[in-house]
């Protein structure tokens, strides 16, 4: 039952989000919580590995959730919802691709996806942001966490990196070589 379970809350996840993995953040976020197989710390650690992992983002992070929830054949069945709703519009796209590419319906409709998808995006963002920094709600105790100030320096750090054009997994390892130590010095 569990695996069903999976199957069909990934699948209406892969047909309900445009915008790739992380427009597809929220509904994730509300349905792992949702149906309590994970925390919300939890989650944001399945996000941090997702994000850190070849691969699409929301692949992974349904292979991680499917996994834990109810091991290799959890992750199996996760990972073919979220992904065959996409492969079958991309067949359905693919053949009638030359129809489609200069109608004015199907440009509108992007017109409008877009925003939207940025808006997910940032929802997914804040959600992340308020889990990370705010579990306990917004205090003064923020401004005395370590946590707090290094993470805005790995921000830092990131955003440089970016313009100055360091490849992105120079970024990803250089952030993660900060956070070892200084999970070990903070004892984080």
């Amino acid at each position: 039952m569990i695996y069903l379970e999976l199957f069909l809350t990934f699948f209406k996840i892969g047909a309900f989000t445009f915008g790739g993995g992380y427009a597809m953040l929220p509904l994730i976020q509300e349905a792992v919580l949702e149906k309590g197989w994970a925390d919300a710390e939890s989650l944001i650690d399945f996000v941090a590995v997702s994000e850190s992992t070849p691969g699409p983002f929301a692949v992974n992070l349904a292979t991680y959730v499917g996994s834990d929830t109810a091991g290799i054949p959890g992750a199996l069945c996760a990972t073919l919802g979220v992904v065959l709703p996409s492969f079958i519009v991309i067949l359905i796209v693919a053949g009638f691709y030359e129809r489609f590419r200069s109608s004015f319906a199907v440009r509108g409709v992007m017109s409008g996806l877009k925003p939207a998808v940025v808006g997910l995006i940032g929802a997914a963002a804040l959600s992340v942001f308020v889990t990370v920094f705010l579990p306990d709600g917004l205090s003064v105790s923020l401004l005395s966490s370590p946590v707090l100030y290094i993470s805005a320096a790995l921000f830092a750090v990131s955003v440089l990196l970016s313009q100055k054009k360091a490849h992105p997994v120079m970024i990803i390892l250089i952030s993660a070589l900060i956070g070892v130590g200084c999970g070990y010095i903070f004892n984080l």
